[in-house]
């Protein structure tokens, strides 16, 4: 099976992608471990500690499953947007496409990459948050099925923002102007259930707020919406956003010249 052409260029993509991420780790993998280390220590240790417990469990407890989704949004997302755009300026993704490689196979292999390094963030930002609190696991498959989805749909996002984008500054507005706000107000430090009733429900066309919430329910047992909505939406952007890549890949839209 793994002599298959197909298989051999999709574990080629994959296997430069992970050799990436591990190669500079002091880029990809380092920042998001100290950041979220500072984020548990300022908002979960030193404010978190002046606050009343949130559903039961103590303000880091609550925080951390967000602070880890995160962490896994902006690196799927960051991972893929950077290093699809790098293979755009190098040319090298022209000698992809011109290959016998299916467009799925090379979209797969981008996100694989993508996919990998979240991964990898989450379980090191997890094994960062045992420093300052313990960590309750209610059920490990919907742990496990939040942070894959999640990190799929970002990986794919990405990957639109690098087809997209036309120069180096462009790959940054996304993640500056619409991840930032919508991670921030999709209830990574704050229980819905706390916020006046209009911006309850405004809170709910924020596509974060579920998958954090799915996230908090593998830990804690709690959520602010339906676990299975949750997993609903995750997969409806993913079947939307892959629909829309593979389309634009099949015109070479942004991406050949």
């Amino acid at each position: 099976m793994f002599r298959s052409p197909t298989i051999i260029g999709y574990l080629t993509i994959v296997r430069k992608e992970v050799l990436r991420v591990f190669r500079i780790w002091m880029q990809t993998l380092l920042p998001s471990v100290i950041t979220m280390g500072l984020y548990f220590a300022i908002f979960g240790t030193f404010i978190g500690s002046q606050l009343p417990p949130t559903h039961g469990f103590s303000y880091i407890q609550f925080i951390v499953p967000g602070l880890v989704m995160m962490a896994v949004i902006t690196n799927a997302y960051t991972n893929v947007v950077s290093t699809f755009f790098g293979a755009k300026m190098q040319r090298y993704l022209e000698e992809l496409l011109v290959s016998p490689l299916p467009n799925w196979v090379i979209v797969a292999g981008f996100v694989t990459g993508g996919v990998v390094r979240a991964l990898i963030v989450a379980v090191l930002v997890l094994g960062v948050s045992l420093f300052f609190t313990h960590l309750v696991i209610f059920n490990l498959l919907v742990i496990f099925g939040a942070v894959l989805l999640t990190s799929i749909l970002f990986s794919i996002a990405g990957l639109l923002n690098g087809i997209y984008a036309k120069t180096f500054d462009a790959i940054n507005i996304v993640p500056t102007f619409v991840l930032t706000p919508l991670t921030y107000l999709g209830g990574v430090f704050y229980s819905i259930d706390k916020l006046p009733v209009f911006f309850r429900y405004l809170s709910l066309a924020n596509p974060i707020l579920y998958m954090v919430n799915a996230f908090r329910y593998g830990f804690l047992g709690i959520s602010d919406v339906s676990v299975g909505v949750s997993f609903g939406v995750m997969t409806a952007f993913i079947v939307a956003l892959l629909v829309l890549t593979l389309y634009l890949f099949g015109k070479g839209a942004g991406l050949k010249s």
